[in-house]
C-alpha cells in the first residue's frame, strides 16, 4: 500500500483528475511471518492488523484548487450516510456510491446501479445499466464538475 501512496504522490501533481476506483486495502498484516507458519505442534497464530494509508484521502487532501479526485463507495448498508460521510473526510469532489443491495450491482453481474454524490450537494441516480454505461455515466459526470 505504501508503495502505492508513493507512485501516486509521484504523478499526481501533474494529474487533473485522480479517479481512486479501488482500495488497495483498509489493513495489513502487522507482523507478517517471515517463515511458514507449521501446522503440526502449534495453534493457529492471532493475527494482528495494521491500517493501511488512505491513499484516496492522501490525496483529498493534497490537491490543488484546480485538480479533482473521485472515489467509489461500495456500500451494504446506510448507503447514503455513508457515501457522504467519505465524501467529506477524504475531500473527494464526487464519489461513486453502489450498493450490494441492488439486484444487478455490484460483483459478478454484467450490469451495475450508482448514485453520484457531489462536494457542491448533486445526489445523481443512475438506473442499472451494462458496466460501460455506468464508466460512461462516470467520465460525464467527471467532465461536469
Amino acid at each position: 500500500a505504501q508503495q502505492m501512496l508513493d507512485a501516486c504522490l509521484n504523478v499526481f501533481p501533474e494529474a487533473d483528475t485522480a479517479i481512486m476506483c479501488a482500495a488497495v486495502a483498509d489493513y495489513t498484516v502487522a507482523n507478517p511471518a517471515t517463515t511458514k507458519i507449521k501446522r503440526e505442534g502449534c495453534e493457529p497464530p492471532a493475527i494482528t492488523l495494521k491500517k493501511n494509508p488512505d491513499i484516496a484521502q492522501t490525496l483529498g487532501k493534497a490537491k490543488q484548487s484546480w485538480q479533482k479526485v473521485i472515489g467509489f463507495a461500495l456500500e451494504t448498508d446506510n448507503e447514503e450516510e455513508n457515501a457522504r460521510k467519505k465524501l467529506a473526510n477524504k475531500k473527494l469532489d464526487m464519489i461513486v456510491m453502489n450498493s450490494l443491495r441492488d439486484a444487478g450491482a455490484g460483483f459478478g453481474t454484467d450490469t451495475n446501479r450508482v448514485t453520484i454524490y457531489t462536494a457542491a450537494g448533486a445526489t445523481l441516480p443512475f438506473d442499472t445499466k451494462s458496466k460501460a454505461g455506468v464508466a460512461s455515466d462516470i467520465v460525464n459526470t467527471i467532465l461536469s464538475l
